[in-house]
């Protein structure tokens, strides 16, 4: 199934420390406002290895194993002041699937200062204050992905 091309095709990524907390980070443009990694899904990349680039672009580190990706594609709109200067205005929001991956390196791998920096300061946070620190608009994929993720995350010791 392909995503509705109204909406930007896109990667998220749950990325778990050993204690299955979540990385997240503080965006650049938008100061209080927290979210997991996630990117655009280029021509010729699959959604995995879309997820593994992004990952290495947005925090600096591939040391990470993909554990199991979402069954179906998220979408979430753009506010419509952000959706007319997102991206030329293209698309109403984007349209994710997403990734819980297992961190295997250390919090010395993590390197947001990259070329083309997104976030300000990261931290681990537990997945249930996930809701609490996203965007408003972002809140019910975030719902949806821990509805879905949740019991596998716990079935694979997380």
């Amino acid at each position: 199934m392909t995503p509705d091309p109204a909406y930007r095709p896109n990667v998220g990524i749950m990325l778990l420390n050993p204690a299955g907390a979540a990385w997240v980070g503080m965006r650049l443009d938008a100061p209080g406002a927290w979210q997991m990694p996630q990117g655009g899904i280029d021509a010729d990349e699959t959604p995995g290895e879309a997820a593994l680039r992004e990952l290495g672009e947005e925090i600096g580190t591939t040391k990470a194993e993909i554990l199991f990706e979402s069954t179906q594609w998220l979408t979430y709109d753009l506010p419509p002041d952000l959706a007319k200067r997102a991206w030329g205005g293209k698309w109403r929001g984007q349209a994710q699937r997403w990734f819980a991956m297992r961190f295997t390196g250390t919090d010395t791998d993590i390197r947001i200062d990259g070329p083309h920096p997104e976030f300000s300061i990261w931290r681990w946070a537990p997945r249930a204050e996930l809701i609490a620190c996203i965007v408003p608009f972002k809140r019910p994929v975030y719902e949806a992905v821990l509805a879905e993720f949740e019991p596998r995350l716990r079935a694979s010791g997380f």
